[in-house]
């Protein structure tokens, strides 16, 4: 019985960080060709499917004695090296349909994060900032010592993003300068910099508190 109040005494304290999300839209929602949703659903009712389920799990979670949440929104997909491979924008463009899809996803969640506050106050959640933060390094590479933004470090094809990282595919030699590491994921040097500003960062990067007000509580 003792561990199990201990067991419980330790999920409360622990931060459970979510990254949910992407992968709705990458491997489904952009894939007309295999799967039907982005006929059966508008972009904002995609997004509000999105957050219905998600909701249903971090109340599952709370149910089990977790109380503090990160919950990271979706970063800025229409600039990842598989995207920007369709050719569906210019070539030094972000494709700007997929990244206002985000959108729908990004607002409705951090609203979320507000309703799960107000109804839930011994618990905190935390709306991280992704999309923000990856679009600052985007806009502004070269005061983050990047000097490649529109194509992987390793792949193939336009943007070395239409096959990703395969085995027997060299990557490139200068991976720092690169912010994507393959057509869909950043470099470890971009994430380095994406959870040092969760973890320090204003209410712009994570909303109401950072990782470190977080871990405090």
């Amino acid at each position: 019985m003792g561990d199990g109040r201990n067991f419980t005494k330790y999920l409360g304290r622990s931060i459970a960080v979510m990254v949910f999300g992407s992968n709705d839209y990458i491997n489904n929602y952009l894939l007309p060709s295999l799967y039907p949703s982005s006929y059966n659903y508008n972009p904002e009712e995609y997004a509000n499917l999105l957050l219905n389920h998600y909701t249903r799990q971090l109340l599952a979670l709370y149910s089990v004695g977790l109380r503090k949440f990160l919950l990271a929104g979706v970063g800025p997909l229409g600039c990842i090296p598989n995207q920007r491979a369709t050719g569906i924008a210019p070539p030094d463009r972000c494709v700007q349909q997929v990244n206002e899809m985000v959108g729908f996803f990004n607002v409705g969640l951090r609203n979320q994060v507000e309703q799960l506050n107000m109804n839930h106050p011994g618990a905190v959640f935390v709306y991280g900032n992704t999309y923000g933060a990856l679009g600052d390094i985007l806009n502004n590479p070269k005061t983050y010592g990047f000097s490649v933004v529109d194509r992987a470090c390793c792949g193939i094809g336009n943007n070395q993003g239409q096959i990703t990282c395969l085995p027997m595919v060299k990557p490139c030699s200068n991976r720092r300068d690169f912010v994507f590491w393959d057509a869909f994921h950043p470099t470890e040097a971009v994430n380095k910099i994406l959870s040092e500003r969760a973890f320090r960062g204003s209410t712009n990067d994570c909303y109401p508190v950072n990782v470190q007000q977080l871990a405090q509580i």
